[in-house]
């Protein structure tokens, strides 16, 4: 038998999706059949079934401390949900493309498990993506925190006018602005919110991070990037029915005067990608660069 870099795998799927249940099952008997322990995610756990065979259902918050790598079935929203949950164990993530755009989910269904084997095999190209660890701060005391892969957005409701804030790097004074809100997003996030507002598109391994502005109402107001090492702070001056957002996932109300604090995690995450893997070969292909123009 081929000997397996990686022993013990788990794996994650969007469970709402029966394809992505056949997938799974099927990615799980050809990774036992090469000697690989599996491990499954007990929510995207596929319903009993007589002819299906058994596998350990681990809770989510438990497989970065019982797997060596994890591989994601689903889309780029399934990989944000459990690469926040894995990022202070360090384990490795594959993402295998069962949706829509697929910015990290990179493997396409159709050459899964010969992917699969080549990862399993030592062969892949492997990067180092960083996270963003947002605290919310009331009255100097901390009410929430969480992890981003993506973005840390602050934003105004559905019911509200713009809102007026303040902006500081390493506490010193960047700018005051009146817009929808701000979009502080990490170089992976670059090709989400941030980029339909205007931002840059950043190489996923840079440390750095982008401040974006969602419709200011001055012009003059343009994204800018700073290191990975400073630490961002949003203040709220005025504005009702403001909320931050981390990875659109989950959110927190603010009040005025209430003070987000951004910094890089400490962990960065690890992605595996196939071998042949471009990201510029992505950008074309997900973005329609080059196509003719009519």
């Amino acid at each position: 038998m081929t000997k397996n870099l990686f022993s013990v795998i788990g794996l994650v799927a969007r469970h709402s999706k029966p394809h992505i249940i056949e997938s799974l099952l099927t990615l799980a008997a050809h990774l036992t059949q090469r000697g690989v322990r599996v491990l499954i995610d007990a929510e995207s756990m596929p319903p009993a079934d007589d002819s299906t065979p058994a596998y350990p259902a681990v809770e989510r918050d438990d497989l970065g401390k019982l797997a060596d790598l994890v591989i994601v079935l689903g889309g780029d929203g399934t990989m944000l949900s459990i690469a926040r949950v894995l990022a202070a164990y360090r384990v490795p993530l594959v993402g295998i493309n069962q949706g829509r755009l697929g910015f990290m989910t990179d493997i396409p269904l159709h050459e899964m498990l010969a992917a699969i084997d080549q990862i399993l095999e030592g062969q892949f190209v492997p990067e180092e993506r960083i996270l963003l660890q947002a605290s919310v701060i009331r009255e100097e005391a901390e009410i929430t925190s969480a992890l981003a892969l993506n973005d840390v957005v602050i934003s105004r409701g559905a019911l509200g006018s713009m809102i007026e804030f303040e902006v500081f790097v390493d506490n010193q004074f960047v700018y005051s602005q009146r817009s929808d809100g701000l979009i502080i997003s990490t170089p992976t996030g670059s090709t989400a919110y941030s980029l339909a507002s205007g931002g840059p598109i950043l190489h996923p391994t840079l440390r750095a991070m982008a401040l974006v502005p969602i419709c200011p109402q001055s012009l003059s107001n343009r994204p800018i990037a700073v290191s990975d090492n400073c630490e961002v702070a949003f203040m709220l001056t005025r504005g009702l029915d403001t909320r931050v957002h981390f990875d659109g996932q989950s959110h927190c109300d603010l009040m005025e005067m209430d003070r987000v604090i951004v910094r890089s995690y400490r962990n960065t995450l690890k992605i595996l990608h196939p071998i042949g893997y471009n990201y510029y070969d992505m950008l074309r292909h997900k973005l329609h660069w080059g196509e003719r123009l009519l």
